[in-house]
């Protein structure tokens, strides 16, 4: 599997961020990455960095969206845009390094959660 960075992708979920201002989510510790040759059947999947990683390499907290360019690329501009807003749903409101799971204790992340997150990207976005 190769990887790179993925600065279209970047620039999406920067515009995704700076649009929906969800305070917990620090922009410029999010990473993006495309992958060529993954076999998994995901459009794209979110990376963390545990406590115990970020305490012995004396860093802070980073999230790496990588996407799966064989599935990603090929979707139309809506359904990236709302395969992002999925990934990004995964950090907690902590920003502590852990990933939430599809259904966690006071949530879920799923399509009709995805669907609401972006019907209000697209509502802000019209207004500015």
């Amino acid at each position: 599997m190769k990887v790179e960075k993925a600065p279209d992708v970047q620039a999406d979920v920067e515009e995704i961020v700076s649009i929906l201002q969800p305070g917990h989510i620090n922009q410029f510790r999010l990473i993006c990455m495309r992958s060529f040759g993954a076999k998994a059947n995901a459009y794209a999947r979110i990376w963390s960095m545990p406590k115990i990683w970020q305490a012995a390499l004396d860093i802070s907290t980073f999230y790496v969206i990588e996407v799966l360019s064989e599935n990603f690329d090929k979707l139309s501009q809506e359904e990236k845009t709302r395969t992002l807003i999925h990934e990004l749903m995964h950090i907690p409101k902590t920003f502590s390094g852990a990933l939430l799971p599809h259904k966690y204790r006071g949530g879920r992340i799923g399509r009709r959660e995805v669907e609401e997150i972006y019907r209000e990207y697209l509502k802000r976005k019209r207004v500015d």
